[in-house]
């Protein structure tokens, strides 16, 4: 098998996985008579891994002839991995044992969410290297995801009395002054995560030019 093809099934592969482990943890907490859907996929860790599985979907079964706006692509790719990083991140700094909480309460699927499929998607990136030099500048536009993440969930917070991390609750955060530190140190993690991802992939890029 080439490695072309070696990359389309294992992408194919883990996106599937994914996948069926967001559908198995949905159909597990629909069975509770407190699941509210539009909780569940307000968790920036099934968004950012229903991101990074289309994108892994549509690099697998694309056609081969399909050679247009790969800049666009690979813009696409990083922000997924950026996603994805921030994801295994923040949920090994400040939620490892709120499984519960998180709504990834069978430990496979945990395992999948924020430990394999991230790792995978950061070596995806690393082993298919971007065509061309992403701008950090143009990477910025990654953190408007984010961002309008926790606009919404500030905002959608108090009118459902719930929200999806303990550190955006203001109860349980310190309040909106602890809310606001957390959120902007998490911003500042993030900024460096898209500064690592576009730096390393230019860097890997020009490296195997250069052999």
């Amino acid at each position: 098998m080439s490695d072309a093809g070696f990359m389309r099934w294992y992408r194919l592969g883990f996106a599937l996985l994914t996948l069926a482990a967001i559908a198995y943890q949905f159909s597990v907490g629909a069975r509770r008579v407190d699941f509210v859907p539009a909780n569940f996929f307000s968790f920036f860790t099934i968004q950012s891994n229903l991101i990074a599985a289309g994108v892994f979907l549509y690099l697998a079964l694309r056609s081969r002839s399909d050679t247009h706006s790969f800049a666009q692509m690979d813009l696409l790719r990083g922000a997924a991995v950026a996603f994805m990083a921030t994801t295994f991140i923040v949920y090994g700094l400040f939620l490892s044992g709120y499984e519960d909480a998180l709504q990834t309460s069978e430990p496979w699927v945990n395992t999948v969410l924020h430990k394999i499929f991230p790792l995978v998607v950061i070596a995806d990136w690393l082993i298919d290297r971007p065509g061309a030099r992403i701008p950090f500048r143009s990477a910025l536009i990654w953190a408007a995801y984010p961002l309008l993440y926790l606009v919404y969930s500030l905002t959608r917070g108090p009118v459902v009395d719930w929200y999806p991390y303990p550190f955006l609750d203001p109860d349980q955060g310190g309040g909106y002054p602890g809310v606001i530190a957390t959120s902007a140190a998490i911003a500042a993690g993030f900024v460096a995560i898209t500064w690592l991802i576009v730096t390393f992939g230019q860097r890997l890029r020009v490296r195997f030019e250069d052999a």
